[in-house]
């Protein structure tokens, strides 16, 4: 089983183009949305990076529960959330790739992800930010218009009560999970689109040095590598996946 998470503030459908590049089937994948992206969250859930990894855990349980070890494809806090999981349970994992954002000691957080962590000044800033802005901002980094209005059309007041807790949350996750990450699982792959504004490359090429595992760098490519460059994604995974 495979199973991709997406991350902030992107919902299971950016992975469409990556997905149709796979040829796979819906009984071969599974994209959860995170608690709060696309639905409300559930009552009680506080959307701390805590709590999304041990959600993130119980998704990977029970497709390993159903199919046996898996792998795990995870983009910006997808993907830090999945090297989390998988640091933490290695024995359900068969492979992992990730993109564009890491948990590293030396990562500092972005201006955005800095206002968000902010109080009173995270809560402005979500509440002006309006779905037609988000939708050109999406665009411009590189997701098709289709797509990006798709995505956008789920920013809403659920999805900004989970994403600042969330940051909020994370201040110093590259330091709480690095130790960790010696236990991932030998076949990890990380995909890098090196014109990424929020997380620099050096941050991939740090972790992978420590980790070992494979790096793949795209050129003229940002943030949204796994979808500007889907068809070569697919390439990577097929062989990696066999």
């Amino acid at each position: 089983m495979k199973l991709f998470l997406h991350g902030v503030p992107d919902t299971p459908s950016m992975w469409d183009p990556l997905i149709a590049e796979l040829g796979l089937g819906e009984d071969d994948y599974r994209a959860p949305a995170m608690p709060g992206f696309v639905s409300p969250a559930p009552q009680g859930f506080g959307s701390t990076k805590e709590e999304y990894v041990d959600w993130y855990i119980s998704e990977i349980e029970t497709a390993h529960n159903a199919q046996g070890p898996v792998d795990l494809v995870g983009h910006d806090w997808g993907a830090i959330i999945t090297v989390r999981a998988a640091s933490l349970k290695p024995e359900l994992v068969r492979t992992w790739c990730v993109a564009n954002a890491l948990p590293h000691p030396d990562y500092k957080w972005h201006s955005m992800a800095r206002m968000w962590q902010t109080p009173v000044i995270g809560e402005m800033i979500t509440a002006i930010t309006r779905k037609e802005q988000l939708c050109k901002a999406l665009h411009a980094s590189g997701i098709p218009a289709d797509l990006a209005s798709k995505e956008a059309s789920h920013w809403s007041s659920h999805m900004k009560k989970s994403i600042l807790p969330l940051y909020r949350s994370a201040k110093t996750a590259g330091s709480d999970w690095w130790p960790e990450t010696k236990n991932l699982p030998e076949r990890g792959m990380v995909f890098w689109g090196v014109d990424d504004p929020y997380v620099p490359v050096e941050i991939a090429d740090k972790f992978c040095a420590a980790t070992g595992a494979k790096l793949l760098k795209q050129e003229k490519t940002g943030h949204w590598s796994i979808i500007e460059r889907a068809d070569v994604l697919a390439g990577a995974l097929k062989q990696h996946w066999a």
